[in-house]
């Protein structure tokens, strides 16, 4: 395991800014440490710190595509094959847990079309294809707020499983 740390005063900082900030020094601290995420480089992180790698991707994927996006871009076996959903639960997120198992459904019924390689324009057509992805995205852009909170309550709760903070 990599030892990931992190100043007081940067921890500090961002957690005056917000949740997104205090989360964001998290995920930045790891990934900078590991560098691009493989299967090499998760062998170098806790179960927590792979989670919150995982949630960033997801934030980011459904926040600015939805899950067509974050689908399409392969992350469903990531997602599915992974215990997310179970670290979710942890974390005390059944709610995602819950929104995962729903997308995990979906995937199962467009897998075929949204692995395929596609032009942009095809990609954008998989939106009017898939339309119950439409409710997920929505419950997901609804209660990100919320949920970034948790993200960031649990991380403070148990920040030694994330970083050590030094002075």
């Amino acid at each position: 395991m990599s030892e990931i740390t992190i100043k007081e005063s940067v921890v500090v900082d961002a957690a005056e800014k917000g949740m997104d900030e205090f989360v964001g020094v998290f995920v930045a601290a790891i990934k900078g440490q590991i560098g691009e995420l493989n299967g090499e480089t998760m062998a170098m992180l806790n179960a927590d710190q792979m989670t919150l790698l995982a949630w960033d991707i997801l934030h980011e994927e459904v926040m600015d595509g939805g899950f067509v996006q974050l689908l399409h871009n392969g992350y469903g076996p990531f997602f599915f094959n992974n215990p997310f959903g179970k670290m979710m639960r942890n974390w005390g997120l059944d709610d995602v847990a819950r929104l995962l198992n729903k997308a995990r459904k979906l995937f199962g019924k467009y897998q075929g079309e949204l692995l395929k390689d596609a032009t942009d324009d095809e990609f954008m057509q998989l939106y009017e294809k898939m339309p119950e992805f439409d409710d997920l995205d929505d419950c997901f852009v609804e209660n990100e707020e919320q949920w970034t909170g948790m993200v960031a309550c649990f991380i403070d709760e148990h920040i030694d499983r994330f970083a050590k903070v030094v002075s």
